[in-house]
Formats: C-alpha cells, sequence, structure tokens
C-alpha cells in the first residue's frame, strides 16, 4: 500500500495551456478587426476661401478674435467670457446675413473657440467658420 501512494504522489500535473491561447489568439484577431471599424467623432470645420478679400470679408461678417491668453476681442473691444452671446445677438440683430468668423490664435485653448462657436449658435447665427489669423 506504501508504494502505491508513493506512485501516485510521484505523478506531476501539468495544465494544457493551449486551448487557452487559442481564446486569446481568436480575441485579439477579434478586437483587430472590429478596431477598423471605428469611426471618430469631428468637428466639421468650414473655413473661408483664400481667393476672398479679406477686407470685403470683415466688413460682412462678425469677427471675433481670440488671443494668445484666451481673451476675446469682438471689433476691437475686449469683451467677457459672458458676454460674447449677447454681443453676437446685438451685431446679428444689426446685419442678419452676417456670419461669424472665428479668429483663434495658435495658443489660445481649443475650450475658448468652442464657447464662442457655441455662443454664436445660440445667438441665432449657424454660419460659423475657423479663420487663421
Amino acid at each position: 500500500m506504501r508504494r502505491r501512494r508513493a506512485i501516485i504522489g510521484e505523478e506531476t500535473e501539468e495544465i494544457d495551456l493551449t486551448p487557452m491561447l487559442d481564446v486569446v489568439f481568436i480575441m485579439l484577431i477579434f478586437f483587430i478587426v472590429t478596431a477598423t471599424f471605428v469611426k471618430e467623432i469631428g468637428l466639421d470645420v468650414n473655413s473661408p476661401d483664400k481667393n476672398q478679400n479679406v477686407k470685403d470679408a470683415d466688413k460682412q461678417s462678425i469677427v471675433v478674435q481670440i488671443t494668445n491668453r484666451d481673451r476675446i476681442r469682438i471689433r476691437g473691444r475686449d469683451i467677457d467670457f459672458r458676454a460674447v452671446r449677447a454681443n453676437i445677438e446685438r451685431l446679428h440683430a444689426e446685419n442678419p446675413d452676417a456670419p461669424v468668423v472665428v479668429q483663434p490664435h495658435p495658443d489660445s485653448t481649443t475650450e475658448t473657440m468652442i464657447h464662442v462657436m457655441d455662443s454664436a449658435r445660440q445667438a441665432g447665427v449657424f454660419a460659423v467658420s475657423i479663420a487663421a489669423t
């Protein structure tokens, strides 16, 4: 009896990793295939034509400039962050066909630009474009 127990105790059990590797490989293929079909959400940006005369566009549009320190300027005046919508509404009432042109500085934050664009849309102006400074 002792000899049988010793023989049974000497057997080593090994874990077969082949099924686990198969499952991992199938999951890897699944994630690679599904990752190629994921679409990223972006923001549609309408930039003005390069051939358009900028001075004529400034007279016909509401130009909102954003400085490198995220200060907002409309027609040469500094505007409070909370008063952007009211100023755009006033200028839109004077010229209902005027689009809003946002000119962000390259060092300004995207948050300020999005705030200006949202304020323009809340003011009723849906023709909003971005121009390089």
